[in-house]
């Protein structure tokens, strides 16, 4: 029997590399459906650094590790700017904001990518190709 989950809670997943498990906010919080405040929150934090640890554009999202502290940060695909899609690895800068409700804990927006790995980086706008079966 599944565990009902709990509305702004935090869902785990296992990380590829065996690591402590990532967590995904529930609900996911949007550029599209943050509040005005919210938003108006997040751009007055200062801009921070770190390394896109895992992103899945037909996930939609993906996770950033922090340079300050090594926490890690959830990262929704409408926050990505620029016309690359994110790779392990890349170095970015974003603004922390908050998640609602009680704002305790923060998701990365305004993500740019300021120095990229050595792969091949796909534009948004390049069709995705199936991922080989095993």
């Amino acid at each position: 029997m599944e565990t009902p989950i709990k509305a702004n809670s935090f869902h785990n997943l296992s990380s590829p590399d065996g690591s402590p498990s990532l967590h995904v906010p529930s609900p996911i919080i949007t550029r599209r459906t943050r509040t005005d405040s919210t938003s108006a929150r997040a751009f007055s934090n200062p801009q921070e650094h770190g390394v896109v640890k895992q992103f899945s554009r037909s996930k939609g999202h993906g996770f950033i590790q922090r340079d300050s502290n090594g926490e890690t940060l959830f990262v929704h695909i409408s926050d990505v700017e620029g016309e690359y899609v994110p790779l392990p690895g890349d170095k970015v800068i974003y603004r922390l904001c908050p998640i609602p409700p009680k704002f305790e804990k923060f998701q990365a927006v305004h993500v740019e990518i300021v120095n990229f790995t050595p792969e091949v980086h796909l534009k948004w706008d390049t069709p995705e190709t199936p991922e080989p079966k095993e």
